[in-house]
């Protein structure tokens, strides 16, 4: 039998012992106190890897943060590993020029270039633009060149002249010139191809100049929100929403952050942009077929055979849905409704101020004329916002079906519940600029804000906008036409896109960070997808000992705990050793002494018997 006794350097009183135990309890009793061990240790590390990870969290999310105030700031131009590209936007009212740069790409193949816009040194956007539009050179195309020699030369004093010659440059050219003929685009084209290599010495080529489709500049202003919004960013957070896309025939599935979709309203067009499962199903052969016209695939990464930048989108541009250009269609839909009428039944409305029009879609009291045909339509407005948008119901271009699509065009559905939207343009300024609700949607509130703003006089609301209460980029014609665009947003958002009317992930904005997101920054990020890999083949080609190197610092977090784990047990084990190897020399002197004592008194007993 044996004793486990505990005594501490305290007085002699504080001592004490446990009972006797069997050898078998000892075991028990070590094996408690290793697991013990064990338990606290694993508790710690499980703990502490918890606040790494949240940790972790807010310091990219503190990282983001700098990264957008770096945004803000003048750029570096004498940083020599910063590279640039240049983006002119040919419009059809005017050029704009856009220059933007990146340092180089940190070699993960996962990662996309960190591409922002350039600012001077007043930290104001490198952006330069020019009137009228390049479209105006038809019949001069040998000067398209000249025409582009402001901008061009405006970019140049910007960037570095020792990065001129690997400075990519594109000019994509949109509505205006997809108005002119072909053969007047090819000869355009060709003279900026012939002339601008002999004056500047970007990096520009054939492939370098053309004229997009209104399907690819939706894509790219797709590309650009999420980019900024650091949806393409593939380190998923517990906070994050994420979707989970599946690829080939083989079923890869793969785990990312969820995009957003868009919703864009000019004053002549509507368009809208979304991802799509690729798994996506069609109703029937007629949609599918339809759908392609409309659906874009395409890998953003740098490398082809992977799928982690695989996206689907839908985009499709609605010409005519714009709020400024369905006023105009509904003008003339009342205009003609009535001249028939009057016809008809002899009736002579709107002829004169006596006898207008009742709207219900301009505010109270509000007078006005619709001038068509040399002839004068006078109307007063009643501000009766849900009759409006009643009226506006055929506008929507939509069959009898409560579920028919937008002017007839398929549209994929929407995942309501697990899916986010951004509304610009139209959007924001309907709902930010005089019922200052820009931001989170919320339908009902937006109505009943449409609803009270419709009904008061107009004369209250002049009064309003001359003491301040609007914002400050509303003026007499917002105010004149809120009433019908705050109706027409809407039928447009639930009548034909279908969203719920308590959806909570729609978001109106005019700035992305405070930054105006641009589809030229998607365009540049598009093209440049593929130059990542020159980093990445100069990181693999480095020595295996730099690799080894990095290896063991991104993860000797883990291999710290397990080592210590690994020691600590060591520790207990071998203080187990060394007590149970005491305990048996102890035993052992003890059974030598008892055997010297009885080897003494054997021999001593003879001596004294004689």
């Amino acid at each position: 039998m044996a004793r486990i006794s505990f005594s501490c350097l305290f007085p002699v009183s504080w001592h004490c012992s446990l009972p006797s135990v069997t050898q078998f309890s000892r075991q028990r009793v070590a094996l408690l106190i290793i697991s013990i061990a064990v338990f606290i240790l694993v508790l710690a590390t499980v703990i502490d890897l918890q606040l790494w990870s949240s940790r972790a969290y807010r310091d990219r999310q503190f990282r983001r943060y700098l990264d957008q105030i770096e945004d803000l700031e003048a750029t570096d131009t004498k940083d020599p590993k910063l590279n640039y590209g240049i983006v002119i936007d040919c419009g059809s009212s005017g050029s704009r020029v856009f220059v933007y740069f990146w340092p180089p790409h940190n070699g993960n193949p996962h990662d996309l270039l960190d591409i922002k816009q350039m600012r001077d040194r007043g930290s104001k956007p490198v952006v330069k633009k020019i009137k009228p539009g390049i479209s105006t050179m038809a019949l001069t195309s040998e000067k398209a060149s000249d025409y582009m020699n402001p901008l061009l030369s405006f970019a140049a004093s910007y960037i570095p002249k020792n990065k001129h010659k690997e400075t990519p440059l594109y000019i994509l050219c949109t509505a205006g010139m997809r108005a002119l003929p072909e053969s007047q685009q090819t000869a355009i084209l060709q003279d900026l191809v012939r002339d601008i290599p002999q004056e500047f010495d970007f990096l520009f080529s054939e492939a370098h100049a053309e004229v997009i489709t209104g399907k690819q500049e939706g894509v790219y202003a797709w590309i650009s929100i999420n980019f900024v919004l650091g949806r393409f960013d593939h380190v998923v957070d517990d906070n994050d929403a994420v979707v989970s896309v599946t690829f080939g025939k083989q079923e890869e599935s793969i785990i990312r952050k969820r995009t957003v979709g868009v919703i864009d309203m000019g004053g002549g067009s509507l368009q809208i942009a979304y991802e799509v499962p690729t798994t996506l199903t069609f109703p029937s052969a007629e949609h599918e077929e339809d759908a392609k016209l409309m659906l874009a695939e395409f890998n953003l990464g740098c490398d082809i055979q992977h799928t982690e930048h695989v996206y689907r989108v839908y985009v499709t541009t609605f010409m005519g849905f714009g709020g400024n250009f369905a006023r105009q269609r509904y003008e003339d839909m009342i205009f003609n409704d009535t001249i028939t009428k009057n016809r008809i039944l002899g009736k002579e409305i709107g002829v004169g101020t006596n006898t207008p029009l009742i709207d219900p879609c301009l505010p109270m009291g509000l007078a006005d004329k619709v001038r068509r045909q040399d002839q004068d339509l006078n109307i007063l407005g009643k501000g009766t916002w849900d009759i409006c948008r009643q009226q506006l119901k055929p506008l929507l271009l939509k069959s009898n079906n409560t579920q028919a699509y937008l002017n007839g065009v398929y549209q994929p559905a929407i995942d309501f519940s697990n899916s986010e939207f951004y509304g610009f343009s139209e959007f924001f300024y309907c709902t930010e600029d005089v019922l200052r609700m820009g931001g989170v949607y919320n339908s009902q509130k937006f109505a009943k804000a449409a609803k009270e703003y419709c009904s008061m006089a107009w004369t209250t609301l002049m009064d309003r906008f001359n003491n301040g209460l609007y914002s400050s980029h509303a003026d007499q014609h917002r105010l004149k036409y809120q009433c019908f665009k705050s109706a027409w947003v809407y039928s447009v958002l639930h009548d034909g896109f279908h969203f719920p009317h308590n959806y909570p992930n729609l978001k109106t904005a005019q700035l992305v960070y405070d930054k105006e997101v641009q589809w030229t920054l998607g365009a540049m990020l598009y093209k440049t997808r593929f130059l990542p890999l020159r980093d990445i083949r100069q990181e693999s080609a480095r020595p295996s000992r730099v690799s080894w190197f990095r290896f063991s610092f991104v993860y000797n977090h883990y291999l710290f705990f397990a080592c210590i784990l690994v020691v600590l047990l060591s520790i207990v084990l071998y203080i187990l050793r060394l007590r149970r190897i005491q305990r048996r020399q102890a035993r052992s002197l003890a059974l030598d002494l008892l055997l010297l004592e009885e080897g003494v008194h054997t021999v001593a007993e003879p001596l004294i018997s004689r």
